[in-house]
């Protein structure tokens, strides 16, 4: 699985406007400012959000952007499905979908046990988690290996 810019630059906004006590809307250019995310791209990024029901725009003078619900209720797959699309597609399709020879059937049960792995995570962690840095300890535990950290 790759991490797209979009799906690293949407989580980091939706930290930013998480964080705030007063839940007031934060303007595109302050999260772009501070999380170094172009402009350009922020917009698009929190129209896909909008889209999803992930935030809200308020118009005028104080206005921004804000959650539209619970950062609690917000996973990181969530995210990543409202930027990006599903977290696992083989060739553009969800991996449930694929057809193989028979000889090649058993990748299709790699690509789904994949997906099951990466929901696993993704799904266990909210926007507020992230904004609180409290991650939940089936996560962490998933770090505590220097494997864990090393390329291969």
């Amino acid at each position: 699985m790759r991490v797209t810019a979009k799906s690293d630059y949407a989580l980091r906004a939706l930290i930013e406007i998480a964080r705030r006590d007063d839940a007031a809307p934060v303007s595109a250019e302050e999260l772009g400012r501070l999380q170094d995310i172009p402009h350009g791209f922020l917009q698009a990024i929190l129209a896909d959000l909008r889209r999803a029901g992930v935030v809200i725009a308020q118009r005028g003078q104080s206005g921004g952007w804000r959650m539209s619900r619970d950062a609690a209720d917000v996973s990181v797959a969530d995210v990543i499905r409202a930027v990006d699309g599903p977290l696992v597609s083989v060739y553009g399709l969800r991996p449930e979908a694929v057809n193989y020879n028979d000889s090649a059937a058993v990748l299709q049960h790699v690509w789904i046990a994949g997906r099951v792995s990466l929901r696993e995570v993704f799904e266990a962690v909210s926007v507020r988690q992230l904004a609180d840095g409290k991650l939940p300890k089936a996560v962490t535990s998933r770090t505590a290996d220097d494997d864990a950290w090393q390329s291969h």
